[in-house]
């Protein structure tokens, strides 16, 4: 098995991804600006994107890495995620990693990217361009406990008894469940078949925002959300709107939301070659994802 260095461990996707990674056999290092304060799984080691001192040591005798780092709560973060990319991208070469696994956006290259996708894009780039083999899982929405797409449709739909929404409700996305983007990562893993190629992940459905929020309620509260649909809410209004109900800040919300207008749905289906299995519903995301909030007793928001 490989010696495997997963950035961004006490993350949403990092914390689920780390446990896996020590089930799946491998020598898992829990990459931390707060090493002292991991309780998790593996060994933590100390070190920052933006320091590129601080990843030669954590990147020595690593076979593989999973970058799993974005400043989206960040004003500046096209510049922050660019940097840091290249810093890593170096520090990986300088120590031999045979894989860099990176979690990219899905959207279409012919598209008028928003900044969000875009700078997706740069980092995947970014990454490789010392050498190193970058296998990248391109997703839309994670559905998951503590993902910040996934808490926005969850407080909307708690928090609100009727909703006035913009037209991008109206766009197709194709979510997946964390279950499921775990075990795409645990299966790229040191996979020869995965070396330096693009994947598209997702779920079963090809769903409307505004689909997904109904199901979202059904599953929560088994009630319909009158939902009025307005023509024009800006980004800048809406993510306002956003941090109004949600505990999701207005940078972070308006990153995202510049996204959500773009159809985001899986048009290549060649990972599951690579690792096979059926992914699980959108309706069986949400299921999971209450789950796990409600045996954490997370506070209510």
């Amino acid at each position: 098995m490989s010696t495997v260095l997963v950035t961004g461990a006490t993350g949403f996707i990092g914390r689920r991804l780390v446990p896996a990674l020590v089930e799946a056999g491998h020598d898992v290092r829990a990459m931390t600006r707060r090493p002292e304060a991991y309780d998790g799984q593996g060994t933590p080691v100390g070190a920052d994107v933006s320091d590129p001192d601080s990843l030669r040591p954590a990147l020595e005798g690593v076979d593989v890495a999973v970058y799993l780092v974005h400043s989206l709560d960040d004003p500046d973060f096209e510049r922050k995620d660019a940097q840091a990319a290249r810093n890593f991208s170096a520090a990986a070469a300088a120590a031999g990693v045979r894989q860099i696994v990176y979690m990219g956006g899905l959207g279409d290259d012919d598209d008028d990217l928003s900044a969000h996708l875009r700078s997706r894009r740069e980092v995947e780039h970014l990454l490789g361009e010392d050498g190193v083999p970058v296998t990248v899982l391109r997703a839309a929405i994670v559905v998951g406990h503590g993902g910040i797409s996934w808490e926005i449709t969850r407080q909307l739909v708690k928090n609100l008894p009727a909703m006035v929404v913009p037209k991008w409700v109206g766009t197709r996305t194709q979510p997946i469940a964390l279950d499921d983007v775990v075990r795409y990562i645990v299966g790229v893993i040191d996979n020869e078949e995965a070396l330096g190629r693009v994947f598209e992940i997702g779920g079963t459905e090809q769903l409307t925002y505004l689909e997904m929020m109904k199901i979202a309620a059904e599953s929560m509260d088994n009630r319909p959300i009158p939902i009025i649909t307005v023509p024009v809410l800006t980004p800048r209004l809406s993510s306002y709107w956003l941090a109004l109900v949600t505990d999701v800040d207005a940078t972070t919300g308006r990153n995202l939301i510049d996204s959500m207008s773009h159809e985001v749905v899986v048009k290549d289906t060649s990972i599951r070659d690579v690792v096979p299995g059926e992914p699980l519903s959108y309706r069986e995301s949400v299921r999971r994802a209450l789950a796990e909030r409600a045996a954490e007793g997370a506070s209510e928001k």
